[in-house]
């Protein structure tokens, strides 16, 4: 039945409705079944509609749902204090989605050197190619004229420096710079790891300078790259780290985590939120974390991982003129398409010929982030389908 859309038409969206999920599948409303090789955006480790998550949903929308932050309730609690453990962090500040939490992290570094007498400390330091949300302070951090044209002015005292540049970032960070913000994966820039010296050097630059070190973990935590935390997989702590994506496994929740030096910076009255730390996704949160245990899912992704890269390094030396060297780490996978080349061309093929979802990110790169629980057998049909798309780019026109 055709509807009128009233949608603002702000997306690109393809030119199909999904009405179901199951696992690592989505389903259209005539019934046709994708592979779904994106995970919600790195959201859906878990898969879709997994009934752990689904019963922990249940059952505490007949409980409570909500309640603001002029009262605790025991989900928001016990979540934080779970984050807290596995992270070493001392408090935890929920909200509804990643800009959020970046825009926490944010006013957070500016009060923090506030409140210890550095009125003049008030710049953010954050990388080229970054991406770090699309509320104005995040987009202000976001170096990327892209997503910054036409919104201007944006708020000011902001900084960039060359992403994994080490000498570079010696001369970015002085005395002026309340925090750099980092992302340990850039994940919309298409896929590109930091380099540990990078991220080594700016934990001392920024102790030496009194910066702050604020790791952007949205797109990149919560288990994407194999541990449950990516400060983790480089051994580098920072100051702040901030998550979201994937932690309630597809409910809107944010979070900032911080040591207890650095948490002074916001006191009651600084900085709040309505429906941060709701109750449902909370309980969505603690039956992710829970279910990951059980399942021990650090181990799956490291060999899901091999798989994924294997593949997609056989592909690029077999298809040497579509495709460059892939990138990335754990189940978050880049592969960059050359010129004249175009990745929209490969997704549309993909989904329509082989019905499997993938999409383009950063400069021509086909982005991979898999829900964590995706299997070999699928993880086989995702690349079978790779390959038959790079294979129509190949094809002389008229040729059968």
């Amino acid at each position: 039945m055709t509807q009128t859309n009233h949608l603002l038409q702000n997306y690109r969206s393809a030119p199909i409705t999904i009405v179901r999920g199951e696992g690592c599948y989505l389903f259209d409303e005539g019934g046709t079944r994708y592979l779904d090789m994106i995970g919600g955006i790195a959201v859906c480790a878990l898969g879709h509609a997994h009934p752990g998550i689904a019963d922990a949903i249940a059952q505490q929308a007949r409980t409570l749902v909500q309640s603001s932050n002029l009262f605790g309730h025991e989900p928001a609690r016990s979540l934080a204090n779970e984050l807290a453990r596995r992270s070493g962090f001392d408090r935890v500040f929920f909200c509804n989605s990643g800009a959020e939490a970046n825009e926490a992290a944010i006013k957070l570094a500016r009060k923090f050197a506030y409140r210890n007498g550095e009125k003049k400390r008030r710049t953010i330091l954050s990388c080229t190619g970054s991406f770090h949300g699309r509320t104005l302070g995040a987009l202000a951090a976001t170096a990327n004229e892209k997503y910054q044209e036409g919104f201007d002015p944006l708020p000011a005292g902001f900084r960039y420096t060359p992403f994994n540049d080490v000498e570079a970032l010696k001369s970015a960070i002085d005395d002026s710079v309340a925090a750099f913000i980092v992302e340990p994966v850039q994940g919309e820039s298409g896929v590109i790891p930091a380099k540990t010296e990078f991220l080594k050097a700016a934990h001392e630059l920024c102790t030496q300078h009194g910066a702050l070190l604020i790791f952007d973990e949205i797109q990149c935590g919560m288990g994407r790259i194999g541990q449950l935390f990516a400060f983790q997989h480089f051994d580098v702590r920072p100051d702040v780290v901030t998550i979201a994506k994937a932690l309630a496994n597809g409910l809107p929740i944010g979070a900032m985590l911080l040591t207890e030096r650095v948490a002074v910076g916001l006191q009651p009255g600084d900085h709040g939120t309505t429906f941060g730390g709701s109750p449902v996704p909370c309980a969505a949160g603690l039956a992710h974390l829970r279910i990951r245990d059980e399942i021990k899912l650090e181990q799956h992704v490291g060999e899901m991982s091999a798989v994924l890269f294997r593949e997609l390094r056989a592909i690029a030396d077999e298809f040497a003129d579509v495709f460059g060297e892939p990138r990335g780490l754990g189940l978050l996978a880049g592969l960059p398409v050359k010129e004249p080349h175009d990745a929209a061309t490969l997704v549309t093929f993909a989904r329509e010929s082989s019905r499997v979802l993938f999409n383009k990110a950063g400069n021509n790169t086909l982005r991979f982030a898999p829900p964590l629980i995706v299997t070999e057998e699928q993880l086989s049909v995702g690349m079978s389908a790779l390959r038959s798309a790079a294979q129509s780019l190949t094809i002389p026109v008229g040729a059968k």
